[in-house]
């Protein structure tokens, strides 16, 4: 249809003016076109002028708002700009490489922690099985045997606090890669008594016979002191010191680096795997040094043997070796990571939207590099009561599990009549098992189930009363006693108790420093073939036999293959007591279920402080651990373990060494009240921290409501 020339300019001034509308309601700008599809170059430079004179109307009308709105965040714009500063490549300074940055995320850092804390605790397992050997083969003193014990936790205290204070504010992973440097170190220290001493002193296997007095060697009392032993004791000191140095920075700062760098609700099973990667490498040095203790061999190869007793110490030297290479493997990854990975300042105003009312009670508080705001900063956190709730139940579980470590093997040798290699393997098919499990079973469910802070309370509770049961279920399985010459009965009436030496093996000439029990015919147990009297032995294919006992007279003698009767046979009587299984489910099933509130309680003390005090407060926790728990607690459980011990090891040269025979009541009462206690310390303080919680959280929420009020 035709139309005018003045008709046809309406309509385009009309499409023009949509265009204008759209695009102002739209945000954008479009130049104005005719029906022809072009724009004409004048008519588009008036409309541009007048859309930008619009948009500046518009703009000074939302002036105020803006202002209101700068003025609400100015406060946190540095911060974000600062976290967001702070995340940078994976590289050494300005050399990283763009096929590295890969490896710049949270798991791949996780992995190299976790070899980390493998690594550390190969050597704490390694260490502990040769404590325990210097103990019995060095004859210690009473304050050697102390400084051994707690010199570890000693030092980890004494650095604890310094360590966050300091830490905190660099490159946390550059102290990680320091740690590393340092385990390793402290491995080297290990493993250098294992090449320049004998350390590891071979025996001789043998039984005690009885030998009449003019075939009697005399006892050779020089054969007791080990030269060296002062070194050797030091390298430990000081490889125990460098240990608990560098495990500071790694369960202090490395933890919080886990932590800002992951979500809420996924941080429980990053540490829950970092926990059970330190409780498995623990295992796995026990099972390492356990069996290289005491390399045993035999008449004809004795003179070999001792020109050559380092070949029996490679084991060791290689154990620890292996661990010095695991853990500087990981020392140039943590000098790569940067400060924050990206995507940390995210993460972090995400969990400051879900801040506590304990969390903001602290959030404004000035926190800076001198020594006044660190002591001022640790007595604020020493008031926050969730925090010194759940640093008394990480003391309580460190107390429970270093009692039970020292106890359990023995209860399990003298309560269901173990020899002490399978009592030791048990106790730590118990132990390392059912801790890891438990560690990664706890962050595991609170995470997945995305548990609040008075979930995970609840959790911790449940748990605490799930493992008290079990631990008193366990007091009602025990075997029968079986009799034991010279402590439960005497030898036919003619001994006394507590006293292995009868008339019936007093020309024997036994000691006590070789326990290696028989059972008689008259199913009685012997302390070694000598205090029963014994004169000859026997290796047949179902064990070792002996003849002609003085000290057994009843009884029916079965005859070997020769015809001889036979009086006792090597090992521990048979009470047929079948109630050892059923001890391990329950035991195991404690142990898992005690274990699975630890990472619960840490994520709690996260959650509860604010970001710039994390470290320092996982560092107050350790230290209340230490001081609570894991410094007093081998103390406590030496001195107990004299107290219900019913024969010790006493040479004729009248060194005291190790306790043989334990009395299984009072043990038991002990033990079990142990794990009694500090379980239904964890219970109590956990209800205590939920009440304070609950009672915060109201406050809280009223302040809230008075404040809509007024408004």
């Amino acid at each position: 249809m035709d139309q005018n020339p003045e008709q046809m300019h309406n309509i385009t001034v009309k499409a023009r003016k949509n265009n204008t509308v759209g695009a102002l309601v739209n945000n954008t700008v479009e130049p104005p076109v005719d029906i022809t599809g072009e724009a004409p170059v004048g008519e588009w430079s008036d409309f541009r002028v007048a859309h930008f004179q619009t948009q500046l109307s518009a703009a000074m009308l939302n002036i105020p708002s803006l202002q209101n709105r700068i003025s609400e965040d100015s406060s946190q714009l540095p911060d974000i700009m600062q976290d967001a500063s702070l995340e940078g490549p994976f590289g050494l300074g300005r050399l990283a490489f763009p096929s590295l940055q890969r490896f710049n995320n949270i798991n791949y850092f996780l992995i190299s922690f976790c070899i980390l804390c493998l690594a550390q605790g190969i050597i704490s397992g390694l260490t502990q099985v040769s404590n325990g050997n210097f103990e019995k083969d060095f004859y210690l003193s009473r304050a050697e045997k102390v400084i051994l014990a707690i010199s570890y936790d000693l030092a980890s205290l004494l650095v604890a606090i310094l360590v966050a204070h300091y830490g905190c504010r660099g490159n946390r992973s550059k102290w990680l890669a320091a740690a590393a440097f340092l385990v390793g170190l402290a491995s080297i220290v290990f493993a250098v008594p294992y090449l320049k001493y004998e350390v590891v002193r071979p025996v001789e296997e043998r039984e005690e016979l009885c030998i009449d007095e003019e075939e009697r060697k005399m006892p050779n009392c020089e054969e007791n002191i080990v030269p060296f032993k002062s070194e050797i004791i030091s390298f430990s000191i000081i490889g125990q010191s460098l240990q608990g140095i560098a495990g500071m920075p790694m369960y202090i700062l490395g933890v919080t680096y886990i932590y800002d760098n992951i979500s809420i609700y996924m941080a429980g099973i990053y540490l829950g795997v970092a926990d059970a990667a330190f409780v498995l490498g623990y295992g796995l040095g026990f099972a390492v040094g356990s069996p290289n203790l005491r390399p045993s061999f035999n008449h004809s190869s004795e003179e070999e043997v001792n020109d050559n007793f380092f070949l029996w110490q490679f084991n060791w030297f290689i154990g620890f070796l292996c661990a010095t290479l695991l853990a500087w493997f990981t020392f140039f990854p943590f000098l790569c990571f940067p400060h924050s990975l990206p995507g940390a300042h995210k993460l972090k105003q995400q969990k400051e939207k879900d801040s506590l009312s304990f969390y903001k009670k602290l959030k404004n508080m000035e926190y800076g590099y001198n020594l006044q705001d660190l002591f001022h900063a640790l007595w604020s956190l020493l008031k926050n009561p969730l925090l010194m709730c759940y640093s008394m139940c990480k003391a309580s579980e460190s107390l429970a599990s270093s009692g039970v470590a020292e106890f359990l093997p023995k209860y399990l040798e003298n309560q269901f009549l173990l020899i002490p290699s399978r009592a030791t393997l048990l106790t730590g098919i118990i132990l390392v098992p059912g801790s890891a499990i438990g560690n990664f079973l706890g962050g595991f469910i609170v995470s997945k189930l995305k548990m609040s802070c008075r979930s995970q309370m609840k959790f911790i509770v449940i748990t605490s009363i799930v493992s008290l049961l079990l631990f008193i279920s366990n007091i009602f399985i025990k075997c029968e006693r079986a009799k034991f010459a010279g402590i439960s009965v005497n030898y036919e009436g003619t001994g006394t108790l507590g006293n292995l030496t009868a008339p019936c093996n007093a020309h024997c000439g036994c000691t006590s420093s070789i326990y290696s029990s028989v059972c008689g015919r008259d199913e009685t147990e012997y302390f070694s073939p000598c205090f029963a009297g014994c004169l000859a032995s026997k290796h047949l294919h179902y064990g070792k036999t002996f003849y002609n006992c003085s000290c057994i007279k009843h009884g029916l003698a079965n005859a070997d293959s020769e015809n001889d009767p036979i009086d006792a046979t090597s090992g521990k009587c048979n009470t047929k007591c079948h109630a050892l299984p059923l001890f391990f489910a329950f035991f195991f099933s404690s142990i898992v279920f005690s274990s699975s509130a630890s990472i619960p309680i840490t994520l709690i003390i996260l959650r509860t402080l604010p970001h710039n005090l994390h470290s320092l407060g996982i560092a107050v926790t350790y230290t209340i651990l230490r001081i609570f728990g894991t410094i007093p607690g081998p103390l406590l459980f030496r001195l107990a373990t004299s107290t219900f011990c019913t024969y010790w090891d006493i040479n004729k040269c009248g060194v005291k060494g190790r306790c043989w025979i334990y009395n299984k009541f009072k043990m038991m009462l002990i033990l079990m009240g142990l794990c009694l206690f500090c379980k239904l310390a964890t219970t109590l303080f956990t209800l205590l921290a939920y009440f304070k919680y609950n009672v915060s959280r109201v406050g809280s929420e009223n302040a809230k409501e008075r404040k809509r009020n007024k408004k």
